[in-house]
C-alpha cells in the first residue's frame, strides 16, 4: 500500500470514528436522530455541488453511473447513516464504533459473492469466528458505555443492518470502479440517498426545529470531516487497493470512537467493551491478513 494510500485510510478513519462522537452529542443537544442523519447528508451534498462546480466539471455521468449512485445512496449512505444515528440512541460512540469494524468481515464475504478476485475461502472461518465471539460478548454482558440508559441490545441490531449495507456498498462500488470518477459517485450517493433520507425525515419527525448553535455546528462538522471528506476518500481507495484493503478505515474508526468518546462526552470504558472489542479487532485483522495472503495467491 502507497504512503498516499496510508494517509487516505488515516483521514477517513479519523472523519467517521469524530462523526460518531459528534452524532451523540447532537442527541444530547436535542437534534432528533432522522435530522441529525438527513441534515448531515443534505449539507455535505451542497459542499459536493459546491466543489463540482469550483472544479468546472462537465463531465455528465453515465446512465450506467447514476445506477451505481443510486445503488450507493441506499446501501451506503440512507441505511447506514439512519441506521447508525439510531444505534447512538442506545449505546457510546465506543460501542457503535465497535460494530462498524465488522465492515472489513461483511465486506469479504460480498466480495466472494461479486468479486472475481477476492474470493472468500474457508480458512477465514475461525478468524472471523473469533470477532464474533467479540460480538456475542459485547451483546451478552450488556456493556452499552452509557450506563443504565444504555439497550445493547437494540444498539446492535440496528448496527448490524448498518455493518450488512454498508459492506455491500463498498463492495457494488468497487465492482463498478470503471464507470464513475469518485468525485462523481459521492456526489450521485448523495444526491439519490439525500432524497430518501429527506423523505423519511419529513415522514418519521417532521421539518426539523428547535437546533441549537451547537447543534449546527455538529452537523456542519459531520457534513464536511464526517461525510464528504471520508466518502471521497474512500472511493478514491477504491479505484487503487481492493475492496478488502479499503475497507481497514474500519479498523482505526472503532478506536478514533473510543478514545474521543471517553474525552468529550465522557463515555465509560467497561470491561465487555474492552473484551469484547479486543476480540472483534483481533478477528477483524485475522480475517483481513488471511483474505489478503488469498488474493495474493
Amino acid at each position: 500500500v502507497s504512503a498516499r494510500a496510508w494517509i487516505a485510510i488515516a483521514a477517513a478513519s479519523l472523519g467517521w470514528g469524530t462523526a460518531g462522537v459528534a452524532t451523540r452529542a447532537a442527541l444530547e443537544e436535542g437534534v432528533d436522530p432522522y435530522a441529525i442523519a438527513t441534515l448531515r447528508s443534505v449539507m455535505a451534498g451542497l459542499a459536493i455541488g459546491a466543489y463540482l462546480m469550483w472544479r468546472k466539471n462537465r463531465r455528465r455521468p453515465s446512465r450506467e453511473a447514476w445506477s451505481v449512485g443510486a445503488v450507493m445512496g441506499v446501501t451506503n449512505l440512507a441505511v447506514p447513516f439512519i441506521l447508525f444515528t439510531l444505534a447512538y440512541q442506545y449505546a457510546s460512540a465506543g460501542f457503535v464504533g465497535l460494530l462498524a469494524a465488522l465492515i472489513p468481515l461483511g465486506t469479504a464475504i460480498w466480495a466472494h459473492y461479486l468479486l472475481d478476485d477476492e474470493p472468500f475461502h474457508g480458512r477465514t472461518l475461525a478468524a472471523m469466528t473469533i470477532a464474533l465471539a467479540g460480538v456475542a460478548l459485547l451483546v451478552l454482558i450488556g456493556d452499552s458505555g452509557i450506563g443504565e440508559a444504555g439497550q445493547p441490545v437494540t444498539a446492535f441490531a440496528l448496527g448490524l443492518g448498518a455493518v450488512a449495507s454498508a459492506a455491500f456498498g463498498g463492495v457494488w462500488a468497487k465492482r463498478h470502479r470503471e464507470l464513475y470518477q469518485p468525485i462523481e459517485l459521492v456526489g450521485m450517493q448523495f444526491a439519490t440517498g439525500g432524497v430518501l433520507m429527506v423523505a423519511a425525515m419529513l415522514i418519521i419527525e417532521g421539518i426539523p426545529s428547535g437546533i441549537g448553535t451547537v447543534g449546527w455546528l455538529l452537523l456542519a462538522y459531520m457534513a464536511a470531516f464526517g461525510s464528504f471528506m471520508p466518502f471521497l476518500l474512500f472511493y478514491w481507495l477504491l479505484q487503487h487497493v481492493s475492496a478488502t484493503r479499503a475497507s481497514l478505515v474500519g479498523y482505526v474508526v472503532p478506536l478514533v470512537a473510543l478514545i474521543t468518546g471517553i474525552i468529550v462526552l465522557d463515555e465509560r470504558l467497561e470491561l465487555g467493551i474492552v473484551v469484547g472489542g479486543g476480540l472483534i479487532f483481533i478477528g477483524v485483522v485475522l480475517t483481513d491478513r488471511t483474505q489478503r495472503r488469498l488474493v495474493r495467491a
